[in-house]
């Protein structure tokens, strides 16, 4: 072969090795990133033709289930009591994506999750659309429906827990949308209700119970007592300062009972008493002797801090370090002011944690997945300790406490017939002249079913009617009373 045919052949050869080289990247190592370009029709067409899994909650009841449809995505998503839902499952768009179990699962609903290969195979050989697996969650439609109707458009949220498991058994946000209006295949009425949504002031968009970050108010005394147990050097009859103002170190402010009055006798006050009638000037006291790191640890062990996946994201609760716990400011963060935030999940973390014996549970929305056709258990959750806040004592000593409070204290109107109950109330404030939030977290038990939950309804009426034990707590009555009898 002479010259100017080898260097043609090489040529020829390298052509070629550019054009495999080319295809292969294309089809194979670019695959995934090409597939999710907004403009690929065919992968978007393909995607929502597929039959798409159920979501389902506790006994069967499809909350999110794909029908056929008579358009050229074949199938659409609709969300059944989409309002009382939606924070929780999410929504499914042409254009706008997903968001909540929609995403968090999303693998595992449109049946491409690595589990479900297998199982799809026979999908492959015939070239059907896989289909998606069913996401079965934890939530009870009564518990739910409970909450919603309690809230009753208020702007705020519920979440309800099982301490032993830490099963999500009602989680409702208000105000809230319909997730049916985001599904829809109308183009032009997809694009003005996200427009709308989005320029609601009330960020209907946001799960208040997971998303949104709240000063707990006086849910968080509950962090401090523990704080003080645990140390050794307090029990529930430890006298306290209770003053009817406290004076503060490097300030000439005080911090004052909402009362106007002091707390007991001679300006003292149990710890037990204390957490009963919410006296902020004993646990004011009480958070400058034990130091921001003492209850920056205790609240780590309760959650503050972490980052959790239900599966869905959980906005990180926090209590302050640094500067903003300095001086005076540490007696605000003991009562759950100043720079203290929590999710409302977090707030009932709390009293899970305390109603099971100081053990706190990780949250967990999902009960189960199932394959679509055979009905077959792919995953199933174990229930998963998040750690041990306090001792067994401990809580013990705090359940008695948070009893006298709905007993005889602040909390009363969480009373309910033949079951043990404990609760704190909170009352938050958040900016000069503004509506301070309502909190209320509580357990209830009652032949041997338990349930926590937290409640936090925003901005509630006047400033005297913002009180928990006045708002939050019938609420939370109500939710406990549907997980009891449930």
């Amino acid at each position: 072969m002479n010259r100017p045919l080898r260097r043609l052949s090489l040529v020829v050869a390298f052509l070629f090795f550019a054009l495999f080289a080319s295809t292969t990247w294309i089809q194979f190592l670019r695959a995934d990133q090409l597939n999710a370009m907004p403009g690929n029709s065919r992968q978007l067409y393909a995607e929502f033709g597929r039959e798409r899994g159920a979501i389902l909650v506790d006994g069967g009841a499809a909350i999110a289930s794909s029908v056929p449809s008579d358009d050229q995505y074949d199938r659409l998503r609709t969300y059944a009591a989409g309002q009382l839902y939606a924070p929780v499952t999410g929504y499914y768009s042409l254009r706008y994506g997903t968001s909540g179990i929609e995403r968090s699962e999303n693998d595992v609903l449109a049946g491409s999750a690595d589990e479900l290969f297998y199982r799809n195979l026979s999908s492959l050989l015939t070239g059907e659309q896989p289909k998606g697996a069913s996401v079965t969650l934890t939530l009870r439609p009564k518990v739910q429906q409970a909450a919603w109707d309690a809230l009753d458009g208020r702007k705020g949220a519920v979440v309800a827990l099982d301490p032993d498991t830490g099963d999500i058994l009602a989680m409702v946000s208000s105000p809230t949308y319909d997730p049916n209006t985001l599904a829809t295949h109308d183009g032009d009425a997809e694009a003005q209700s996200w427009k709308s949504l989005n320029a609601d002031e009330d960020d209907p968009l946001i799960n208040r119970a997971t998303g949104s970050l709240y000063p707990p108010g006086s849910t968080f005394k509950l962090v401090t007592a523990a704080a003080a147990l645990e140390s050794g050097d307090y029990t529930a009859d430890t006298q306290l300062d209770g003053p009817q103002e406290l004076a503060l170190p490097q300030t000439s402010n005080t911090l004052k009972n909402d009362e106007g009055t002091a707390c007991g006798p001679g300006d003292e006050v149990s710890l037990a008493d204390a957490l009963k009638i919410s006296c902020n000037t004993a646990f004011g006291s009480l958070g400058l002797k034990l130091g921001a790191d003492t209850i920056e640890s205790q609240a780590a062990k309760f959650g503050f801090g972490q980052s959790l996946s239900i599966p869905t994201s959980v906005a990180t609760s926090r209590y302050p370090t640094g500067d903003a716990v300095a001086g005076p400011l540490l007696a605000y963060s003991a009562i759950g002011q100043g720079s203290d935030v929590a999710t409302p999940l977090q707030v009932a973390m709390l009293s899970a944690g305390i109603a099971n014996d100081g053990v706190v549970m990780k949250p967990n929305l999902i009960a189960n997945v199932r394959d679509s056709d055979s009905a077959d258990v792919i995953e199933e959750p174990a229930p998963e300790e998040l750690g041990r806040a306090v001792s067994s004592g401990t809580a013990k000593t705090l359940q008695q406490m948070m009893e006298l409070v709905v007993s005889s204290g602040t909390g009363t109107r969480a009373q309910i017939d033949g079951a043990t109950v404990g609760g704190k109330t909170g009352t938050a404030q958040h900016g000069a002249g503004l509506p301070p939030y309502a909190w209320f977290t509580s357990f209830a038990e009652k032949g041997g079913k338990k349930v926590a939950v937290a409640v936090v309804i925003e901005d509630g009426g006047s400033t005297e009617s913002a009180y928990g034990g006045r708002l939050s707590a019938p609420v939370a009555k109500t939710v406990m009373e549907a997980a009891l009898d449930g």
